[in-house]
């Protein structure tokens, strides 16, 4: 058995879309440490995508807007006779589509539609997948680094409803059960999500000046944060963000960034 006692389980991995995202580096290295995976997946394009980057692991369509079918993705689950022992969510989405707005402006529907997709999703998949949760099985959620980040737009209020949905989470699961639920707060990535904000390449490229190694933070790290978190050796840590930004969130005052800025004025 190794360190990290991943052998033989099954995790429930949501969100890889391509070998970028923190999902898809999480979800290998699961499988590289002996595990087996199951994935959700928003639709047949990313079926295909993901049919490929892992060969004969089960694969499901879930359109997690839909309460129906959540619903019946846990029976099915139970009925196939499935035990999970973690369960990844990595899923976001905000409509950029007219560009970063000031926040007051921000469309109801937008903001609905962010919010049940980015946070209460969480929530959604949680209840629905409760009886088929192995008693000690750990939850893991992708949140930000700052949820005050504020040109983050509408996105930042939405994780922030996100992070207090763990601890409100594993107060609710723990009086049956000793399911774990934990957010890894990331730091800037460079990922194809990301690359559809607006605006995010250059906040990209400053908070790696932010980064005390002066070297962006690499989605393999946060991953490895993740598959930490779904592992029995993190079993001490519940209801909790754990910050992965290599040092940035410390360093808003770093000395090379004030000169550089002091040089332009």
């Amino acid at each position: 058995m190794s360190f990290l006692e991943l052998e033989n389980k099954t995790f429930l991995i949501t969100g890889v879309a391509n070998k970028k995202s923190v999902a898809y580096f999480s979800a290998k290295t699961l499988v590289d440490n002996g595990a087996d995976v199951i994935f959700t997946v928003q639709n047949s394009d990313i079926f295909e995508k993901v049919s490929l980057l892992f060969p004969g692991k089960k694969i499901y369509l879930l359109d997690v807007k839909n309460d129906v079918a959540i619903t019946e993705f846990g029976r099915m689950l139970k009925h196939s006779g499935v035990i999970l022992h973690g369960f990844l969510h990595s899923i976001a989405f905000a409509n950029y589509s007219e560009g970063m707005k000031p926040f007051h402006e921000t469309k109801l529907q937008d903001y609905l539609e962010a919010s049940t997709i980015s946070s209460f999703s969480l929530v959604a998949l949680s209840n629905a997948i409760k009886e088929v949760l192995d008693p000690k099985a750990s939850v893991v959620t992708i949140s930000i680094s700052s949820t005050r980040a504020t040109n983050y737009g509408y996105m930042g209020p939405i994780k922030a409803s996100l992070d207090a949905s763990v601890a409100f989470l594993a107060k609710s699961f723990s009086s049956s059960s000793s399911v774990r639920f934990n957010a890894v707060c990331s730091g800037p990535l460079k990922t194809s999500a990301s690359a559809g904000i607006p605006g995010y390449i250059e906040n990209y490229l400053y908070a790696e000046q932010l980064t005390m190694r002066k070297e962006a933070l690499n989605t393999a790290e946060v991953a490895n944060t993740v598959v930490f978190l779904l592992s029995p050796r993190s079993s001490g840590i519940n209801a909790s963000g754990v910050l992965v930004d290599a040092g940035m969130s410390a360093n808003y005052f770093d000395e090379s960034v004030v000169a550089a800025y002091s040089k332009q004025s």
